[in-house]
């Protein structure tokens, strides 16, 4: 079973077939479909899914903090079931591929105290961008 779905089993949420198949899709390392892709995989494996379905699952497992919205230059919102791990991604700036990253140390001290202008800093979110091995070769 995945990490998503022990998480949802947990919570008690309810497990209808479209919800399983969502949580099912959204499976596995490096995970960042758009909605539609979610969709298009969610159907090969229950054909009668609904767009609708999937748009309202994917906006309660954002609200229950399940998965992450993942935005990058102004391109479709991507989800991430990688939620409960820090991580940071890697994200071409040709065809958009993000691969969930772990830099060493901590982030957060790269900001000095005097550019935090007062803030209480929470959470650090860091994109780093570049060319993925398959657009550096075409």
């Amino acid at each position: 079973m995945s990490d998503l779905l022990e998480r949802l089993r947990g919570r008690g949420w309810r497990l209808t077939a479209q919800r399983r198949v969502v949580a099912e899709v959204l499976d596995g390392d490096h995970v960042h479909y758009t909605a539609d892709e979610v969709h298009a995989k969610a159907a090969e494996l229950l054909p009668e899914i609904s767009r609708a379905t999937v748009y309202n699952t994917l906006g309660e497992l954002v609200s229950l903090g399940e998965i992450m919205e993942v935005s990058t230059d102004g391109r479709a919102k991507r989800y991430d079931p990688n939620a409960h791990h820090a991580h940071q991604h890697l994200v071409c700036s040709r065809c958009g591929t993000i691969r969930d990253v772990h830099p060493v140390g901590d982030l957060l001290a790269g900001l000095p105290a005097e550019e935090r202008f007062g803030f209480q800093v929470a959470a650090v979110e860091v994109t780093y961008r570049g060319v993925c091995p398959g657009c550096s070769t075409a």
